[in-house]
């Protein structure tokens, strides 16, 4: 949902009514019609008619035969820009394959991206359940997963609370923590264990652990990793599921401080 009251005075209006075309059909798989399109994004026919064909020119959208448009390749090519630019070099997502490989473990990096905690890279475990939310941009549940908490753990109490009184804090599962007061208890747990875990927060029979790659100053330049199991693994093993995370950290550490 976007702010009025932070709309920029200098906005370019036709692109903000592209970029509300580009939405629109993204949300719709089977493909919307002109005239459906200027429905839902409250415009008329001609400014949309004029909008879907600049943006089928530039191959954001294609035309089908039954007159329908849907999202084009274009955007596939941006969504893979900005996967390696959130992974950043590529020593780092060999480092995380390689630790996927060797646990089975689905393995995650997170940030704040925009003043939100994302996902910025992943690379899946045989082992893991798989979690298709989670992938490169995902940045909902921060209080009900472990890269999220791990996240979060580096604000201040304040910001903390500030931040969830923001973005919510939605029951995924029954288990998942619903108010500050229960996240602050969990978030001191995980510090004095020196990992971030949740078991079932986020799904049902699902865990996941996290620890801080890069502490820094700038909110925007700390790093998370976290991995993926099924949760009667992680109750079992929590030291061990530590140890190797902590190995994996080092390493994604001194992979993003290295030259892309």
């Amino acid at each position: 949902m976007r702010d009025p009251l932070a709309e920029p005075s200098d906005l370019i209006r036709s692109v903000s009514r592209a970029l509300r075309v580009l939405e629109a059909v993204g949300r719709a798989p089977k493909g919307l019609t002109v005239k459906q399109i200027a429905r839902r994004c409250e415009l008329t026919v001609a400014t949309t008619y004029h909008l879907v064909r600049t943006l089928a020119y530039e191959g954001y959208v294609i035309r089908r035969e039954d007159g329908t448009y849907i999202v084009g390749l274009e955007i596939a090519d941006r969504y893979r820009e900005l996967v390696t630019a959130f992974r950043g070099p590529s020593v780092v997502g060999e480092t995380l394959r390689r630790a996927a490989l060797d646990s089975g473990y689905s393995h995650f990096l997170g940030r704040f991206v925009g003043g939100q905690v994302a996902i910025t890279a992943v690379a899946e475990g045989a082992r893991s359940p798989y979690l298709e939310d989670l992938m490169p941009g995902f940045d909902e549940a921060a209080h009900a997963t472990a890269l999220g908490k791990a996240m979060l753990a580096t604000l201040t109490a304040e910001q903390r609370f500030r931040y969830l009184r923001e973005y919510g804090m939605r029951p995924f599962t029954a288990a998942t923590l619903t108010t500050a007061e229960a996240f602050e208890t969990d978030l001191a747990a995980g510090d004095r264990r020196g990992m971030q875990m949740e078991l079932g927060q986020f799904r049902q029979g699902v865990a996941c652990a996290a620890v801080l790659v890069a502490p820094d100053k700038d909110i925007e330049r700390r790093v998370v990793l976290a991995c993926a199991m099924p949760a009667g693994e992680l109750m079992t093993s929590a030291r061990v599921v530590r140890a190797k995370l902590l190995t994996v950290a080092r390493t994604v550490a001194e992979g993003l401080t290295a030259d892309p």
